[in-house]
């Protein structure tokens, strides 16, 4: 009984911080968008947006290899879904 008991406290303590953190998810779907973005036609208009992705998508992964805390987290996931934009928005400007 003690056993179970504790297992359910662990898990109530543990998991909403496991889950808190979605920066690999962001940081994954990013690249993805920068994938797709790199593999249509890139032009002049286009080119400085996926290497602008690019920059943010570098910076997201630091904040998240270097994270103290849920901040740095917060910032990961940001810079992460910037980039996810700058590649979207070069998408939309690859589409005739």
């Amino acid at each position: 009984m003690k056993g179970i008991v504790l297992a359910l406290a662990l898990l109530v303590v543990v998991a909403p911080s496991a889950l808190a953190f979605t920066c690999p998810v962001v940081i994954k779907q990013a690249e993805d968008l920068i994938k797709k973005a790199e593999g249509g036609k890139v032009t002049n208009d286009t080119k400085p947006l996926i290497e602008e992705a690019r920059k943010q998508l570098a910076e997201a992964r630091a904040h998240h290899d270097k994270a103290k805390g849920k901040r740095d987290h917060a910032d990961a996931v940001r810079k992460a879904k910037v980039a996810a934009a700058f590649a979207e928005e070069a998408i939309v400007l690859q589409q005739p």
